[in-house]
């Protein structure tokens, strides 16, 4: 498998596509010559704004809802009869919120259940009902996003390093059951510049960020390099954990 240095002909979904890593995806994949559909469920504001930017024709964004897995499956179905296959699926769509994780009591059963339903599930049910597109086009690839959390245990709160680790463990097993038609990879980034976190500002990113070996934290472009990169370089990669973190996991 030879490195791709275009991806004109192809199909990409990027669920959860209007966020800060969602959006820089989508960019680079259009600016590659891919024809890129994003969905979105409270944004789409910026889900709109997204499209009119992108390079290239063909894009769509779409609602959908992650926790919903029959709104996931419509749009597959809708995706198979417009073109039949889809190549390039990147599981981007997420939330989390600030726990310290002493404060058991604050992580209450209803927020847990919600933390999986969409952190994990969510991806999950999105590679279930593409699956059968991604196997279509003979040469499919799912990227989730991860976190370094998921392997040291640091992060916004007990359920997100949890739901993270689960991310990593079902890539695995994911990329044995659905190869060697489709390569399944995570990305796992430290702290990004993003709004993802509530409550985390330019005074918390500077302070992590000098930490930090690489002396900064991610920014969203660096997250969707790494992504780009599974579908044009790493092409015989599959069941990977990449870590995008600057070094701070070291």
């Amino acid at each position: 498998m030879t490195a791709l240095t275009s991806l004109a002909g192809r199909s990409a979904l990027v669920v959860g596509g209007s966020g800060g890593i969602g959006a820089a995806t989508a960019e680079r994949l259009a600016a590659l010559g891919a024809r890129v559909t994003v969905t979105y469920r409270n944004r789409a504001e910026e889900a709109r704004a997204l499209l009119a930017r992108l390079p290239g024709e063909g894009h769509a964004a779409v609602e959908a809802n992650v926790e919903d897995s029959a709104s996931l499956a419509r749009l597959a179905q809708e995706m198979a009869a417009d073109g039949g296959v889809l190549h390039i699926l990147v599981n981007a769509a997420g939330f989390t919120r600030a726990i310290k994780h002493a404060d058991l009591d604050a992580l209450d059963d209803a927020f847990i259940d919600r933390m999986f339903a969409v952190n994990w599930r969510g991806s999950f049910a999105a590679v279930r009902a593409f699956a059968p597109l991604l196997t279509a086009s003979g040469d499919g690839l799912v990227v989730n996003v991860s976190s370094i959390a998921g392997q040291n245990g640091v992060g916004s709160n007990i359920a997100y390093c949890a739901v993270k680790a689960g991310i990593d463990v079902m890539t695995k097993s994911l990329a044995r059951a659905l190869a060697p038609a489709v390569r399944v990879m995570a990305v796992s980034p430290g702290v990004v510049d993003t709004d993802f976190v509530p409550g985390r500002d330019a005074s918390f990113n500077e302070k992590v960020g000098a930490t930090i070996p690489l002396k900064r934290i991610a920014s969203a472009g660096d997250v969707a390099d790494a992504i780009v990169a599974c579908a044009t370089t790493l092409r015989y990669s599959t069941g990977s954990i990449l870590m995008v973190d600057g070094g701070r996991a070291l």
